[in-house]
């Protein structure tokens, strides 16, 4: 949903917020930002509703963070409210939060596995990842039990499928091609 206008606003807000030594911050809110859109599915209704004045959704998001977001973040908002692009602000706060990690060296390393990753296998991701790319990861597991066991390791666009499901499944196509 408006991807290019959230990478718009994000890269904007980003190059502001470094020129005023407070990318750091607002990360920070950007973080909070999308925990909070993305896990109360009644805020994203209300964000969402046309007929809901813009006024009232900012006051209803300043309530949520007790008036504490950087004034960048703040300005952000307004800018969004001011041009009804308020629904989009779970992708801004997204983008901004990948270009922020990029920026310092950071990648994302989004690894499927059929069940939560523990500490231990973390760490030997993390790892692995370093080794591969030579820069530092952000783990994002998504569990999905369809792949039975093994993993999916996606950094950007590099994937390497180690799952079992996609093992059996090179192993039908081999039978059924012979």
């Amino acid at each position: 949903m408006s991807t290019r206008a959230a990478l718009r606003y994000a890269k904007a807000v980003l190059r502001f917020a470094n020129e005023q030594n407070q990318a750091t911050d607002v990360y920070k809110d950007m973080q909070s930002l999308l925990a909070v859109v993305s896990e109360h599915k009644e805020l994203q209704t209300v964000l969402n509703n046309p007929t809901i004045k813009s006024e009232a959704k900012k006051k209803i998001i300043n309530t949520i963070f007790d008036n504490k977001l950087d004034k960048i973040t703040q300005g952000l908002l307004d800018t969004l409210i001011s041009n009804k692009r308020l629904p989009i602000i779970a992708n801004v706060a997204s983008q901004y939060i990948t270009l922020y990690d990029a920026h310092h060296g950071k990648q994302v390393a989004e690894v499927t596995t059929a069940v939560p990753l523990d500490e231990a296998l973390s760490t030997l991701v993390l790892a692995k990842v370093k080794a591969l790319t030579g820069k530092e990861a952000i783990i994002k597991n998504n569990v999905n039990p369809d792949i039975i066991g093994g993993f999916i390791l996606r950094i950007g666009d590099i994937q390497y499928n180690a799952s079992i499901a996609n093992k059996l499944s090179n192993l039908k196509r081999e039978f059924t091609l012979n």
